[in-house]
C-alpha cells in the first residue's frame, strides 16, 4: 500500500511536469498571476508584492504575499501547487535575515522597505570571458584601424592639395610672364 506522503510526492511531480515554479524565498518581491473566473469568461489578474512567508509541506506548500494597496496593507496566501495560481514570477530578491517576515505587519513606506539581494555568478565559463575579451580587442584593433584610414586619407588629401595648388600657381605664373613678354 502506498503512503498518503508518497501520493503527494507523485502528485507534486505531476504539476511540476505541467508547469514552471521558479525558486523564491521570504523576502522576494514576486508577481503571482492568478486566474479569476467571471461567468464563463477567465482571465488572470496579477498580484505583486513581498512574500513574507513560504511553507514547504509538499502538495501542501504554500506562501503568502503582501503588498499595499491604497494605503492599506493586503495579504493573500496562495497554496503552490494550486490550479488557480497561473504563474509566478520573481521580480527582485530580497536580503533578508528570517524566514518569516511578520513584522512587516506594522511597518508602512521607508521602513518596510526590503534591501535587494545581488546575486553573484559563481562558475563563470572562462570561455566565455575569453570570447568576450577577443571581442573587445577586435573591436579596439578595428577602430585603430579606421583611425590608421582616416589620417592616410588626410595625409594624402592633404599632400595633393598644395601639388594641385603649386602647379596651378607655376602654371598662373608661367601664364602672366608669357603676357608680360
Amino acid at each position: 500500500m502506498k503512503n498518503i506522503e508518497d501520493i503527494n510526492r507523485e502528485s507534486v511531480k505531476k504539476i511540476l511536469a505541467k508547469k514552471k515554479i521558479p525558486e523564491f524565498s521570504a523576502g522576494d518581491t514576486i508577481k503571482v498571476g492568478v486566474r479569476i473566473v467571471e461567468g464563463k469568461r477567465e482571465r488572470i489578474q496579477y498580484f505583486e508584492g513581498v512574500c513574507i512567508a513560504k511553507k514547504s509541506r509538499n502538495i501542501n506548500s504554500s506562501f503568502t504575499v503582501r503588498k499595499i494597496s491604497f494605503g492599506e496593507g493586503v495579504e493573500r496566501t496562495f497554496a503552490l501547487y494550486s490550479p488557480i495560481v497561473s504563474s509566478i514570477k520573481v521580480i527582485r530578491s530580497g536580503k533578508v535575515r528570517r524566514a518569516k517576515l511578520y513584522y512587516l505587519h506594522d511597518r508602512k513606506g521607508k521602513s518596510a522597505r526590503i534591501e535587494e539581494k545581488i546575486k553573484k555568478k559563481i562558475g563563470i565559463d572562462i570561455s566565455e570571458q575569453v570570447s568576450e575579451n577577443q571581442l573587445q580587442e577586435q573591436e579596439k584593433i578595428k577602430v585603430t584601424e579606421t583611425k590608421e584610414k582616416e589620417t592616410k586619407t588626410v595625409k594624402e588629401f592633404k599632400k595633393e592639395e598644395p601639388e594641385k595648388g603649386v602647379s596651378k600657381l607655376d602654371t598662373k605664373k608661367e601664364e602672366l610672364k608669357k603676357k608680360k613678354k
